[in-house]
């Protein structure tokens, strides 16, 4: 049994499907989400969907009872707020007896210097702890951090930040998430950290330059002090701790914090990953069908 907490994100669906596509049994897998009605989809399909929390340890335990693999899919919040959590779904795999856990964690756990790399460098610590069997997998950030605010982008000519000239080791979330089924529906992974990177790491001004070659309309990258971007993000209403998270990684990529890649996730998926030119193409696509 493989079992994947949050799996109705962005992440977690992706990793089902890419499951499934391996051929993995629908019966052999199980999703843990807080509303069971967002996988209805997958639940037709022959996946076990069942309720869980990962602030409620009790519907965890529940969850991963009999499971083989456990795929911990790091959570949103703030530092504490996610750690905490962290640290229960840990617990509830320790009690469960999980053969074997995964988490999703961020390039250089131990040492990378962005803010929030704190809790996954403290999770990693406390599943090393646990006992447990157990692989990481680092992913380096997600072309989607960028390209979703594509449109934006267009209609005012620029994708703003602060991450300067640093470079960042883009891949898609589907690129991750194949990397993850290919872990989870394979042996041999135990004791691994997976430094999971895009096979060449790419500017932010790179990244607008191709937004302006395919789309033909003049998209520059506007650099901001970490400060004015961290104002901007409040003002397109995000909440303020995640401003200050998202500015401050900004920050800590113009100083290399993401430049370094590997051919790690490639290897794992059989391919090369998503290049920016392909990145682009698919986020304009949606971009076209969503209007």
């Amino acid at each position: 049994m493989i079992v994947i907490t949050a799996a109705s994100g962005q992440l977690g669906r992706l990793t089902l499907e890419a499951l499934l596509e391996r051929g993995v049994p629908a019966g052999r897998i199980r999703a843990a989400v807080r509303d069971r009605a967002k996988l209805a989809d997958f639940a037709a399909r022959g996946v076990e969907v069942v309720e869980a929390d990962y602030a409620d340890k009790e519907s965890l335990v529940k969850a991963l009872a009999g499971a083989e693999k456990f795929l911990l899919i790091s959570s949103v919040g703030s530092n504490e707020e996610r750690l905490a959590q962290h640290l229960t779904a840990v617990a509830a795999a320790r009690e469960a007896g999980v053969g074997h856990i995964l988490y999703t964690s961020i390039p250089e756990a131990q040492t990378n210097p962005i803010g929030f790399a704190s809790v996954h460098k403290d999770t990693e610590e406390a599943i090393r702890d646990s006992g447990l069997p157990f692989t990481f997998l680092r992913n380096n950030w997600y072309f989607e951090n960028t390209t979703a605010s594509l449109g934006a982008a267009l209609e005012h000519g620029a994708i703003i930040g602060s991450a300067g000239e640093g470079r960042i080791g883009y891949a898609t979330r589907a690129d991750y998430a194949e990397a993850a089924a290919a872990v989870l529906a394979s042996e041999g992974h135990e004791g691994k950290a997976y430094e999971l990177t895009g096979d060449v790491a790419i500017t932010q001004a790179e990244l607008a330059a191709e937004v302006s070659r395919q789309s033909g309309k003049e998209v520059r990258f506007q650099n901001l002090s970490e400060a004015d971007y961290r104002q901007a993000l409040e003002g397109f209403g995000l909440p303020p701790f995640l401003a200050e998270a998202l500015a401050e990684a900004d920050a800590r990529i113009a100083e290399g914090a993401l430049a370094k890649t590997t051919d790690t996730l490639s290897k794992l998926i059989g391919r090369p990953t998503t290049t920016p030119v392909e990145a682009v193409e698919q986020a304009l696509a949606a971009l076209a069908t969503s209007r």
